[in-house]
């Protein structure tokens, strides 16, 4: 083997390792940056869940109350078409 086709070799062989760490480091990255993405989507769906776990109580008692002042709407209607059959 020829000096010069050793340097080629020698110099080849020192791109190729420079390649496996960038290649690797870019690898790395990328791993760390899908962990952050999952932590990052469990954090906005697990508050969603958890804000709806607060105020869930909240919301059944409005859904009561409305429910209450429809049926009370109802009723009241009932009240003036009684009221309007006496008028009659």
């Amino acid at each position: 083997m020829s000096p010069e086709d050793k340097e080629l070799l020698q110099r080849s062989v020192e791109l190729a390792e420079e390649n496996n760490e960038m290649l690797r480091a870019i690898r790395r990255s990328m791993r760390f940056a899908r962990i952050m993405s999952i932590i990052y989507w469990v954090f906005i769906i697990g508050s969603a869940v958890g804000a709806y776990y607060l105020i869930q109580p909240y919301v059944d008692t409005l859904t009561g109350v409305y429910g209450g002042a429809k049926d009370g709407l109802g009723n009241f209607g009932s009240v003036l078409d009684s009221f309007n059959d006496l008028n009659k």
